[in-house]
C-alpha cells in the first residue's frame, strides 16, 4: 500500500462516525447474510482501530502503512468471523484479530531466518523485545534472570530463549549498505569483504597452462597409436557428441564389439604412455 494510500486510509478512519449498537448489529447480519457494503460498511467505521493499533508497532521499525495494511487484513477477517450476539462489540473483537495480523507480520519481516516455528515463539519475540525495552538494551544482552524468566514463562529450554534473542537483536543488514568507518565516512560495503567464488586471474592463467599442456601430451600420444585406435579415442571422448559403438563400427566396417575391445586397449596405452609426462611436468591426476 503506498504512503498516499495509508494517509487516505488514516483521514477515512477519522471522518467515518461510529456506528451504534444496532447499526453495528444490523449491518453485521446483512454481512453474515452475504451482504459486501455492508461488510465495507463495517471494515471502515472501524479503521480508526487499525490505525490505533498500527501506530503502536512503529517502534519495530516497519513502515507504518505496511503494519495497517496487514491490520486492515485482520479487520476484515474479524468481521466476517463476527456474531453480533456473542456479547461483545466489534471494535473489542476485532482488536485480537488487528493484533494477530499485525504482529505476525512483524516477526516475518525481521528477519529472512525464520524467527520462530510456533505461536509460543512469536509470543516470545514480543516479550524479549518488551523486557529489552525496559531494560534499555537490546535483546542479545539480556540478564541470565530476564533470559531464565521468560524461558519459565514460556515453557522453554533457556539456551532456545538466547537464542532467538541473539537472532532479533537487531534487523537483517543489507551486505549492499556500505559500512562507516572511524571517521563516519562511508567504506566498502560487507559484501566487498566477502571472497569471491571464481577463480583469480593467476588460478584462470594456470588453469589454462595446464590445459594446453594436457593437449599437447595427448596429441602426441595419440599420434603415437594405431590409427584405427586413435580415430575411436578422438570420436568417443574428444567429440561433442559422441557416436555409438555400433556407429563407429559400421564406418570402420568391424563389430560393435570389436570397436570396444580397441577402445579399452587404446585407453591402457594412452594411460600407460601419458603417466611419466605428466609426472615429470607435476601435473595433477598423474
Amino acid at each position: 500500500m503506498p504512503g498516499w494510500a495509508s494517509g487516505c486510509l488514516t483521514t477515512l478512519a477519522h471522518r467515518l462516525p461510529y456506528l451504534t449498537p444496532d447499526e453495528e448489529r444490523d449491518l453485521a447480519l446483512r454481512s453474515a447474510a452475504g451482504d459486501p457494503a455492508a461488510a465495507e460498511r463495517l471494515v471502515e467505521s472501524h479503521l480508526r482501530v487499525v490505525v490505533k493499533i498500527a501506530r503502536s508497532y512503529g517502534r519495530f521499525g516497519l513502515p507504518v502503512n505496511e503494519l495497517i495494511q496487514e491490520g486492515t487484513v485482520g479487520l476484515i477477517q474479524a468481521v466476517r468471523k463476527f456474531n453480533p450476539d456473542g456479547g461483545a462489540r466489534l471494535g473489542t473483537y476485532a482488536m485480537w484479530w488487528i493484533r494477530a495480523a499485525i504482529q505476525d507480520y512483524v516477526v516475518r519481516s525481521w528477519s529472512l531466518v525464520r524467527v520462530g516455528k510456533t505461536a509460543a515463539h512469536k509470543a516470545l519475540f514480543f516479550a524479549l523485545k518488551k523486557v529489552a525495552a525496559e531494560q534499555r538494551t537490546n535483546s542479545a544482552a539480556l540478564d541470565e534472570d530476564a533470559l531464565s524468566a521468560l524461558a519459565t514463562r514460556f515453557e522453554l529450554p533457556q539456551a532456545e530463549v538466547s537464542g532467538l534473542a541473539r537472532r532479533i537483536a537487531c534487523f537483517d543488514r543489507s551486505l549492499d549498505i556500505p559500512l562507516r568507518d572511524g571517521d563516519g565516512e562511508d567504506a566498502e560495503a560487507p559484501i566487498d569483504r566477502l571472497p569471491a567464488e571464481q577463480p583469480n586471474p593467476e588460478e584462470i592463467v594456470e588453469e589454462r597452462s595446464i590445459g594446453r599442456l594436457w593437449t599437447g601430451l595427448i596429441d602426441k600420444a595419440l599420434a603415437m597409436l594405431p590409427a584405427r585406435e586413435a580415430a575411436i579415442i578422438r570420436q568417443r571422448h574428444m567429440s561433442d557428441v559422441a557416436p555409438t559403438f555400433e556407429a563407429i563400427g559400421r564406418e570402420l566396417g568391424i563389430s560393435k564389439d570389436r570397436v570396444r575391445q580397441l577402445e579399452k586397449r587404446a585407453l591402457a596405452r594412452l594411460r600407460e604412455m601419458l603417466q611419466p609426462s605428466a609426472a615429470a611436468h607435476g601435473l595433477p591426476g598423474a
